[in-house]
């Protein structure tokens, strides 16, 4: 890789994203490995330093996670954080023990030594700790650099260009962890500024037009920002060699079957093969209530219809003497650090990358241009390439669709009703100028009935429950604080105009404990 690249192992902790991202926020690429990684993997992404992440674990447990200590004598500046300061007491011959004081939350820091990783900071920083143990011996060659009234809060061995802080600096609530950061990864490490939205899309264009050659990709498309993104990057560098799929699933929101074509026909220059499925797919959801079995149903019909369409575009194309060999997908960077496991296959999260369903003979290989990029990363490339603000900026919508909105029984007629519901909450939330500030915002249609009055006369009717979160990346969210006012004009205008439902409830729940999508 010709840009600056920081290597960041992960040990484990819930910040180690936040590690990477943040380092991206200096347009410095980063790219997250588990620790288990063989050296020679580090070595061949030539790294201009490594991060050692923290972690969940202490380092004398039996089944403690362990990078190889050869890392730490690469000759790259190495920054543990954490269980990554760890790491390093432990394996260079300090002593780690069980800290008599444990620190959870907010602590404050001294800094009593003058070193490359605190150049410019404070003397007293607030940040954020999280751990149990704590570095009771250092290693020869490490001297004391900053502390907490009850233990060691960073230590530093210059000479051999390895730094480390028990604190983190990744996380919002350190408040000078972005220059600290900083310190370390344009200072220490000397890495440049070169990880822009102009050399990603030049050098994935490049490396797409090698990889495919003269063969032809297929995508299936969504409308959703990821697979938009991926098909305008991958039609860029192969052109009308590229077919997108769009499939209704029956569970699109109102007219988006027709718009998301136009958007991507008319404005993207797409090639696109348009499947109609709804009925296809209502039918298998006739009687589903649980919402596993509603994703799983809707999940295995989308691959059936998606390999008839792929099996004829293989046909033609083969008949023709030319054959479609890729397969695009809009996977993103958190998806594939998802799909690694510091503990082994047992822990993984989930895995994203592969193609599940589709038949062997077709033998597609992957296409996956976004896997090194965040959700906001991929919106910059977007706006970059051109693309409309409708895609570009469209708030995250689940890949079942409606159906984990409408609990209980998926049928047409209730579908057509949270459809108009639904464009009510996106029409109002978009008039209010809050649509690009929230999250997700939508409305969920229960199975619920209540009694109600209209016009003098008694009405039993649904109930539909409106949901507004604010996140940064959709792992945790708090509800959104929406003015009365606009809470006002989509109950009314619901109530109103969306036959079928007479009351309207405002969902306050966070996650967790409560999850963004009510299914």
């Amino acid at each position: 890789m010709d840009t600056s690249t920081i290597v960041i192992l992960d040990f484990g902790s819930q910040y180690t994203q936040l590690i990477a991202r943040r380092i991206r926020e200096f347009n410095v690429f980063s790219v997250v490995l588990p620790c288990t990684v063989s050296l020679d993997k580090v070595k061949a992404l030539n790294p201009k330093g490594v991060i050692l992440s923290g972690g969940p674990s202490s380092v004398y447990d039996v089944d403690a996670p362990k990078a190889d200590p050869a890392v730490l004598a690469m000759g790259v500046p190495v920054l543990g954080i954490c269980y990554g300061l760890q790491f390093i007491v432990h394996h260079l011959g300090g002593k780690v023990e069980p800290a008599p004081a444990r620190e959870y939350g907010h602590a404050q820091v001294s800094v009593i030594a003058d070193t490359q990783l605190f150049r410019g900071l404070p003397t007293t920083m607030d940040v954020w700790m999280s751990h149990g143990d704590e570095a009771k011996t250092l290693p020869e060659g490490f001297s004391l650099t900053a502390q907490t009234s009850n233990a060691v809060a960073g230590i530093a061995d210059e000479a051999r260009r390895m730094w480390a802080v028990q604190f983190h600096p990744e996380v919002a609530h350190t408040k000078q962890g972005m220059e600290l950061l900083k310190n370390f990864v344009m200072g220490i490490c000397g890495a440049q500024a070169d990880w822009t939205p102009e050399h990603f899309i030049q050098t994935t264009v490049e490396r797409v037009k090698a990889q495919v050659g003269s063969g032809h990709a297929i995508c299936g498309l969504s409308g959703g920002v990821d697979s938009s993104v991926a098909a305008v990057l991958v039609a860029k560098a192969i052109g009308d060699r590229l077919t997108c799929i769009f499939v209704n699933n029956g569970v699109l929101r109102k007219d988006e079957f027709e718009k998301v074509q136009k958007t991507m026909r008319e404005q993207l220059g797409l090639n696109v093969v348009a499947v109609d499925a709804a009925e296809r797919f209502l039918t298998k959801l006739a009687g589903v209530t649980d919402p596993e079995t509603k994703r799983k149903v809707i999940g295995n019909e989308f691959i059936a219809v998606f390999d008839d369409e792929a099996k004829k575009i293989f046909e033609n194309e083969k008949s023709a003497g030319e054959e479609v060999a890729w397969l695009v997908q809009g996977t993103l960077y958190p998806d594939v650090i998802e799909s690694s496991s510091v503990h082994g296959p047992s822990h993984t999260i989930k895995s994203h990358h592969n193609v599940g369903g589709l038949p062997e003979n077709m033998k597609l290989k992957l296409i996956e241009p976004l896997r090194d990029l965040f959700k906001d990363e991929v919106r910059r490339i977007g706006r970059d390439l051109g693309m409309p603000d409708d895609i570009i900026e469209r708030q995250p919508f689940p890949g079942p669709g409606l159906a984990v909105r409408i609990l209980g029984e998926v049928t047409a007629e209730r579908v057509a009703i949270l459809q108009e519901a639904d464009q009510i909450v996106v029409d109002e939330i978009k008039k209010a100028g809050l649509y690009r500030k929230v999250w997700q915002s939508f409305a969920v249609l229960l199975p619920v009935k209540s009694v109600g009055v209209m016009g003098d006369q008694r009405t039993y009717a649904n109930t539909c429950a409106i949901r507004a979160v604010e996140s940064e990346d959709g792992m945790t969210a708090d509800w959104a604080p929406l003015p009365y006012e606009v809470l006002r004009t989509i109950s009314s205008r619901i109530v109103s105009e969306v036959r079928g439902i007479n009351r309207v409830v405002y969902d306050i729940t966070s996650k967790p404990p409560g999850t963004i999508e009510w299914e």
